[in-house]
């Protein structure tokens, strides 16, 4: 019985540690405590990754105390690309093809 409340225990606690949508509330005030860089910034950081993209979707999100941008973009050749921005800094955390 021990066992099995430890196992519910610990796969409650990892379903808890998923990504949090951020509103336009939070991201200018993350903004304004410099928290997080402009986004138009980081968007043309990841549209430069495909030149002639057009932005299809971009959420700010949180995971585990990081801010990081999920960005959609529609590539020239029709490829959906969804690329993952550190919020803080810049860096392309992932950029993959969208199933």
């Amino acid at each position: 019985m021990r066992i099995a409340l430890t196992a519910l225990l610990v796969l409650g606690m990892s379903t808890t540690a998923s990504a949090r949508d951020l509103n336009q509330d939070e991201a200018l005030r993350l903004r304004q405590q410099g928290l997080i860089l402009p986004f138009e910034q980081l968007l043309e950081q990841a549209m430069a990754l495909y030149p002639g993209a057009r932005l299809l979707e971009a959420e700010l999100e949180e995971h585990d105390d990081r801010y990081v941008y999920e960005v959609e973009l529609l590539t020239p050749a029709k490829v959906v690309r969804e690329i993952k921005v550190d919020a803080s800094n810049g860096q392309v955390l992932a950029d993959k093809e969208d199933d």
